[in-house]
């Protein structure tokens, strides 16, 4: 660390200061030694050397005639002040006019040195105690020569002590002015022409002070940009924070950036973090050179990406400055400013800086030339975080990218942030527990806030958390646009209303098992690994119209507690080609959000027998019919085909499904089951009503019972007396009207 002030004039700009020994501390306590304390005592230390810089230029200033209580000062030129400018040499100052009193001129030095003794002596102290002056440091990682670095104090000081813009407004020869100028700063710094115009590039674009946005320039004239010794030096308000021990952001980041040091006491929102790095970080981060490597994070869990960042940062001892650059391009900001501004602060701060939301900075699945160059320049370890696949293209760079896929946690994990969130009650619900996890593949905060949800509704009914709480909040939790693209059906149909040969039965209950069963043999029992596609339940229901291909849907998802999303086949296939894949993407890609059964219903549409292609649409009709297949297969839950005409089906398309049900047009003896099932016991009936006869006499469907017995329903109650079978037979009149079926007069007399 050269010696701070002497004869300042002479230090070149390439000067640089040596590195710090630690980065600034955290926040500071009470006794002297305290890092924190000493660092402000150090602050203190350097503005009175500033101080004194200014008492010598008011000395001087006042010694050249510039005092005077002229009440337009500053406003007009007078023939004393014109008489001054004309004798002042070429790049000089009112200080070189002045008659140097030698005397006053010693003391001031040794006033001086005093004040450098008394800086470097709590420096020393810092360094005793294992830290590195918060000024120094800032000098060191941003690459200030002295000169700038005493440049950067001048115009900080205002922001520690308001006498400073008086001052300031005085030697400026402008009250208004309450900031350093830059020419102020060259009168305080410099004694002649060259020093001054050599150290003018300090304070240009491509200088630290300037590109770090340590300080910047403003000021016109007349609406016009004023030349550079004209402009006003504002310090940046996040630096000045720092130096007095906090972190302030500034307002373009806004609430979207945090500072956080790891705690590993403390309640971590990611607990499967531990086990990620573990198993497929830490291997690849051991081959990696922190300050030379690029990490990128890939993958929906945002909160374990931040917590892997978190570990990283206390392994490596430091802070972690986590900026959601996404929202901050939102607010209007460019991408490339956004990305500055975060490197710059994670450089003040000393942290590590992860990037999260990084799909933002990317134009057409690439990242920008300029933002690739600004990202290999930044001298330290980056972390980005984001959901997109990309890869740096388009300039050099010399600087190694770690791409790391980050995965939603697994089974085991995902029930072990269960229960460390339910705490306590996490034994009660043991099956539970295990049940929600396997179900619903939510990342930790989703489960976080899923339990936060399932205590609020157990509290607000002053009872325990119930295993429908657990259930219903983790399926609100499972965030997903589904619902703009398909109707989510609320199940309220149960086994009882299902009325099916036995072997259907036991068919969907062997569905029911294979899903409550799929963590332990997948990922418990290791046999997804030996599968060559994903653990995709596919499951096809095929009969008439009405014989409870959508009961059986509801049903499967009540028992399950999964949310149900209908799908009408016929609205997602387009007559324009590559249309209906598009359609089905969206689907399937808010699907995997979503933890939910897809029923297709109106399957027909797209299925048929694939025959001799003639033609381009035949051939393209065979795509749509394999691209749903293969979705089908790669989703991660449970997806339903509904189709009226199973002949219609191809046998290789059928055997690639999982199970297939068949619900057959039930005969007499179903039906009558059908009509006692579906008779709600609430409606009133006369008691010669004949449901035999009904079932004997129309060969009609489950749905069709069920609108009939609706119909007669109000027309009873229209004339508030019960059911009668004159109200039966009137429905099923209307019901066979509507569907365009011949019916006997003579079954509808009784």
């Amino acid at each position: 660390m050269p010696v701070l002030g002497g004869d300042i004039g002479q230090n070149r700009a390439e000067e640089r200061l040596s590195p710090p020994s630690a980065p600034l501390p955290a926040a500071f306590d009470t006794p002297e030694e305290d890092p924190g304390r000493l660092g402000l005592m150090h602050l203190q230390a350097e503005l009175a050397r500033v101080d004194l810089l200014i008492q010598r230029q008011v000395r001087r200033f006042q010694a050249a005639g510039r005092e005077n209580s002229d009440a337009f000062r500053g406003l007009r030129i007078t023939e004393e002040d014109a008489n001054g400018f004309a004798r002042m040499p070429i790049g000089g100052h009112w200080g070189q006019l002045a008659q140097v009193d030698r005397e006053a001129e010693s003391q001031w030095r040794r006033t001086y040195a005093q004040a450098e003794a008394r800086s470097q002596e709590i420096a020393r102290r810092l360094t005793q105690a294992e830290s590195t002056p918060p000024l120094h440091f800032v000098a060191s990682v941003f690459g200030l020569s002295q000169f700038e670095y005493d440049a950067l104090l001048i115009a900080l000081a205002p922001t520690f002590d308001l006498r400073f813009e008086k001052l300031y407004g005085y030697l400026q020869d402008d009250v208004t002015r309450k900031q350093a100028g830059v020419n102020l700063v060259l009168d305080l710094l410099t004694e002649n022409a060259v020093d001054r115009w050599q150290l003018l590039a300090c304070f240009m674009d491509e200088a630290p002070l300037i590109r770090h946005a340590l300080v910047v320039r403003s000021g016109d004239v007349n609406g016009s940009a004023a030349h550079l010794l004209a402009q006003t030096l504002t310090p940046d308000h996040t630096l000045a924070a720092w130096l007095l021990g906090a972190y302030q952001p500034r307002p373009e980041l806004g609430k979207t950036v945090s500072l956080d040091w790891y705690d590993s006491d403390a309640s971590d929102t990611s607990l499967a973090a531990d086990e990620v790095m573990t198993e497929e970080i830490w291997p690849a981060l051991s081959n990696a050179v922190h300050g030379q490597t690029i990490l990128v994070f890939r993958g929906d869990d945002k909160e374990t990406q931040r917590a892997i960042a978190r570990l990283i940062a206390h392994g490596m001892q430091r802070y972690l400055l986590t900026v959601k650059i996404d929202l901050v391009i939102q607010a209007g900001v460019l991408p490339l400013r956004a990305l500055e501004m975060a490197l710059r602060d994670a450089r003040l701060t000393g942290a590590v800086v992860h990037l999260q939301g990084w799909d933002a900075c990317l134009k057409e699945g690439l990242a920008p030339v300029d933002i690739l160059k600004e990202l290999c320049d930044y001298p330290d370890l980056i972390i980005l975080s984001g959901k997109a696949e990309w890869y740096p293209a388009g300039a050099e760079r010399d600087r190694p990218f770690l791409w790391l896929e980050v995965p939603t946690p697994k089974y085991t994990q995902r029930q072990r942030v269960w229960r460390y969130f339910l705490g306590d009650e996490a034994e009660a619900h043991a099956v539970d527990l295990d049940m929600v996890a396997g179900y619903f593949k939510l990342t930790t905060a989703q489960i976080r806030d899923a339990v936060s949800t399932a205590v609020d509704w157990a509290y607000q009914r002053g009872e325990a958390v119930s295993k429908d709480d657990l259930f219903a909040a983790a399926r609100s939790h499972s965030t997903s646009k589904l619902s703009e693209m398909a109707r989510k059906v609320t199940p309220r149909h149960t086994w009882d209303d299902l009325v099916l040969p036995q072997d259907q039965i036991t068919t969907l209950n062997e569905i029911v098992d294979t899903v409550r069963s799929r963590p332990k043999v997948l990922e418990e029992w290791g046999v997804g690994k030996k599968l060559a596609s994903s653990a995709a339940v596919t499951v096809l229901f095929s009969g008439e119209p009405g014989t409870g291909k959508t009961i059986g849907a509801q049903v499967l998802a009540k028992e399950l507690g999964l949310d149900l999303y209908k799908i009408d086949l016929s609205g997602v296939v387009s007559k324009y080609i590559g249309e209906t894949e598009k359609n089905l993407e969206r689907i399937f890609e808010e699907a995997e959000r979503s933890n939910a059964i897809l029923f297709f219903d109106e399957a027909d549409s797209i299925f048929g027998k694939r025959s001799e292609v003639k033609d381009a649409r035949d051939r393209y009709a065979n795509i749509e019919v394999s691209y749903l297949l293969q979705r089908m297969e790669a989703y991660d839950g449970v997806t339903i085909l509904a189709t009226n005409l199973r002949a219609n089906l191809d046998d290789a398309f059928t055997r690639r499904l999982q199970f297939a049900i068949d619900f057959p047009f039930p005969d007499d003896h179903y039906r009558l089951r059908l009509w006692e099932t579906l008779f709600p016991p609430g409606v009133p009936r006369d008691p010669d009503l004949d449901l035999d006869y009904m079932a004997r006499r129309f060969r009609i469907a489950g749905g069709n019972i069920r609108n009939i017995i609706v119909n007669a329903a109000f027309l009873a109650a229209a004339e508030d007396v019960p059911v009668h079978m004159r109200h039966l037979l009137h429905g099923t009149r209307r019901e066979m009207q509507k569907t365009g079926r011949l019916i006997n007069e003579e079954d509808l007399r009784v």
